[in-house]
């Protein structure tokens, strides 16, 4: 099966967050997400749908964490979650993007709207 790539955009503060966002919407690629990576490219990113929480058991790099609304809102922003950790269950959450640690940097807030094109 093709992987999916998606454009993630902050429609909110008019900008893109990352070019290259590869799609986890199955059983497999959502078990899978990042383990066994050992570095993320700056314009990389993992949108897990459906996921309300996450862990980092096993993973390498820390990582930066948007949960998102069924309507992409941005509900929570977890930055720089390091290794062996387990994010809060987000209730209102039904999916997050993933980027490398420190990719965000204080740019995207919780409220903001996002596009995945």
């Amino acid at each position: 099966m093709k992987e999916r790539i998606l454009v993630a955009f902050n429609r909110t503060r008019d900008r893109e967050i990352a070019s290259r966002v590869a799609v986890a919407d199955d059983s497999v690629s959502r078990s899978r997400g990042l383990l066994g990576r050992t570095a993320m490219a700056p314009e990389e990113g993992l949108w897990i749908v459906p996921c309300p929480m996450i862990h980092t058991f096993f993973m390498k790099l820390a990582i930066d964490v948007l949960f998102l609304d069924r309507g992409l809102r941005v509900v929570r922003v977890l930055e720089g979650l390091k290794p062996w950790r387990l994010s809060p269950w987000v209730f209102r959450s039904h999916s997050v993007l993933e980027f490398a640690g420190g990719k965000l940097q204080g740019s995207v807030q919780v409220g903001d709207c996002l596009e995945l094109r």
